[in-house]
Formats: structure tokens, C-alpha cells, sequence
């Protein structure tokens, strides 16, 4: 048995600079609208995140990332719900997580679910987010932003992997100017600076088991499917030195939750698609989650008390480029499948489910790894 390869060193080159803001697309948006829906203290909300994302970033010195958990923030959003239901979900999730990693049982579900039920779930995330990307984000700023989108994307794919000039950076400079050129009022941030700090807040028994009913639940087959199956995954393929342990995905996801809640911080997770976006534009170590989350908390210390209208000043259609290149490294990511026909079809099947069905990633995984199972055991037979 070989030893795990040294902790890697921490670097802030451009392409570290460049991976930091590659997962920009996903998490803003739900922050923001976690924010306004369940009427949270931006600066807590920005600083609490940055947190997690610095301290994860000295932890695994890669870039693994932080990300609010998408269901519950779907569902905050879509029923408004209050902050103290949402702190006590956090707390709910943490505590279930933590339960599933000491007792083994997701060490069980590593073992028993297959690497291309595991693909099909990166596939159907892939889905979603390019569905997001191009739906909702380049299509904001109507033909202006269509214009801007196309000429971020032939950017971004011409300067992909290019060390010198890392496409993030540059298309993240082009979005600035568009934004100083068309959108920019001195107004807005003169009205949202002011120093903040996260606000303590104690979870009462009552907002824990309903934050468990109403976000947790729906929440936990995301969970385990992508922020640890799947990240655990990505690791492997982009980082095969360095193994990463259930184990210790699943320890860092529920201490996250155990400890934000407190201070009025969104729950969090891992997340496959957050690793590929940071990796696709640069970042290599946990330099890049280190830049991204002294970001944050620079955001929420001076901004924070108006940071959803300083971060709608950025074009959307930057976010939604980022966000499709995101979605793209995780659907190449099924090329290991093409080549044996039946778990091709598994992984195909898996990330429809996961994109399309009402908790999908629960039936994608439970109809995926039964049918891969019934296949084999036929197999046996003959």
C-alpha cells in the first residue's frame, strides 16, 4: 500500500487567481437570492461563506470547494422562508451527516453505488447548470448580452488551459468593463459601504426539526450523491497522488454545518461541479479557494450590507459563460463511460433522472445502481 502524497503547496499565481472565481456562477446567484428570500444579514451570509472556503482550502490544499446547499436555497427561494428555519436545517443536515460518516454508512454507500451511477450524477449537474447558464444568464442583458456572452465564450475557448493569460481573468476583466461602461453608479456603493460582522444567532429545537422536515430531507440524496460520491470522484480524476476519503468529505461537509448555523451563516457543501470549475480555469491547489474566500469575507466586511445590488452591477452573461464551462467539464467527465455500452446507458439514464425528476439524484441513484447490479448478476448467469 502506497502512502497518500504530501499536502500540496498553497500557490497564488495568475492561474490560481484565475480557478478562484470559476464557481462565481453558481454560488452568487443563490446567496443572493437565499438573501433577500429569507431576509439575512448580507455580511454574515458573505463572511460566514468565506470562512468555509478559507478554512477548507488550508484543510484540503486543493481546490475543493464550498457552495450553498442547492436544495435548500430552491426551496428558501421558492417559498420564502425564514432565516431561523434555514440556520436550524444547517444544523439538521450537519447532524445527519455527521452520524452517516462516524458510523460508516457512507463509507457503505461509496462502496455499493457504481462509478457510472457516480457519472451519471456529474452528468445530470452538468445539465442543470448549463441549463441555468444559458437560460437564465446570458439571455439577461437581452442582444447586448448575447453579444457579451459570445464574446466571453470564444475567449474563454481560446484561452482554456493557457497559462500565461488564464482565460477567467480575462473574461472576468471584460465583464468589468462592460459593467463600468454600462452599469456602473457611484451611488450604489457609497449607499453599501459600512463595516459588518456576523451576527451570533442560537438555533432553537423548534427550527431544527422543521429546517429537518421542510430543507434537510430533500436535501440529504444531493448530498450524498454529488457533494461527496461525486467530489470524491472529480478528486480522483484530477488529482489521482492525492486520494481523498469519504470519510473526511463527509467530517468537513457536516462540521461546516454544525458550526454556521451559529453565525448566521447559509448551510454548505462540497460539490463536483465547484472542484471543475475551480480546476478548468487554473486552480491547482487551495490557493485558489483561499483568494475566492478572503473575497467574500473582504465583500461582507464592506459591502455586506448591500452586496445583492454592488454583485448585480457584474454582467450576468460573464456568470452564465463561467457556469456553462463549469457544466462542460463535468459532462466530459461521462467519456470514461462510452466505451462499455450498458454502463454508457446507466450514466445517460442516471443524469436525466437527476436533471429532470422531482429529487432526481435520490431515484437517479436508486434506479442506477439496482439496474447496474441486475446487469452484473445477469452477467453471472450466462
Amino acid at each position: 500500500m502506497t502512502n497518500p502524497a504530501p499536502p500540496s503547496r498553497l500557490r497564488f499565481d495568475r492561474n490560481e487567481w484565475a480557478g478562484a472565481f470559476g464557481d462565481l456562477g453558481t454560488d452568487i446567484p443563490l446567496l443572493v437570492g437565499m438573501t433577500l428570500a429569507a431576509r439575512l444579514d448580507g455580511a454574515s451570509v458573505l463572511m460566514v461563506f468565506g470562512a468555509m472556503q478559507i478554512l477548507t482550502a488550508l484543510v484540503y490544499r486543493m481546490p475543493m470547494p464550498v457552495q450553498p446547499l442547492k436544495a435548500m436555497a430552491a426551496l428558501v427561494i421558492a417559498q420564502r422562508l425564514g432565516g431561523d428555519i434555514l440556520f436550524g436545517a444547517g444544523l439538521a443536515i450537519g447532524v445527519v451527516m455527521l452520524v452517516l460518516t462516524l458510523t460508516g454508512a457512507l463509507d457503505w454507500l461509496a462502496r455499493l453505488v457504481p462509478k457510472c451511477v457516480v457519472r451519471g450524477i456529474q452528468f445530470g449537474l452538468g445539465l442543470q447548470l448549463a441549463t441555468i447558464a444559458l437560460g437564465n444568464y446570458v439571455r439577461a442583458n437581452g442582444a447586448a448580452g448575447y453579444a457579451l456572452a459570445a464574446m466571453a465564450f470564444v475567449l474563454t475557448l481560446l484561452l482554456i488551459g493557457n497559462r500565461k493569460y488564464p482565460a477567467a481573468l480575462v473574461v472576468i476583466a471584460l465583464g468589468l468593463a462592460f459593467a463600468l461602461l454600462n452599469k456602473f453608479e457611484t451611488g450604489i456603493f457609497t449607499a453599501s459601504f459600512g463595516f459588518g460582522w456576523p451576527k451570533l444567532h442560537v438555533p432553537g429545537w423548534g427550527d431544527v426539526l422543521t429546517g429537518f422536515l421542510v430543507l434537510a430531507v430533500p436535501q440529504i440524496p444531493l448530498s450524498i450523491g454529488n457533494s461527496v460520491l461525486a467530489t470524491r470522484q472529480v478528486a480522483a480524476d484530477f488529482f489521482p497522488e492525492r486520494p481523498l476519503s469519504i470519510r473526511r468529505i463527509g467530517l468537513t461537509y457536516s462540521l461546516m454545518n454544525l458550526l454556521a448555523p451559529w453565525f448566521s451563516g447559509v448551510p454548505v457543501c462540497h460539490g463536483s461541479g465547484g472542484m471543475a470549475g475551480h480546476y478548468s480555469f487554473g486552480a491547482r491547489t487551495g490557493g485558489s479557494v483561499l483568494i475566492y474566500g478572503l473575497f467574500l469575507v473582504l465583500l461582507g466586511i464592506f459591502f455586506g450590507a448591500g452586496f445583492e445590488k454592488v454583485v448585480q452591477i457584474f454582467p450576468l452573461p460573464i456568470l452564465g459563460v463561467l457556469l456553462l464551462f463549469e457544466a462542460l467539464a463535468l459532462v466530459k467527465l461521462l467519456a470514461d463511460q462510452v466505451n462499455e455500452v450498458s454502463a454508457f446507458t446507466i450514466s445517460l439514464l442516471v443524469g436525466l433522472c437527476a436533471a429532470g425528476l422531482p429529487y432526481g439524484y435520490a431515484i437517479g441513484v436508486f434506479v442506477g445502481t439496482v439496474l447496474y447490479y441486475l446487469r452484473r448478476r445477469g452477467s453471472d448467469l450466462r
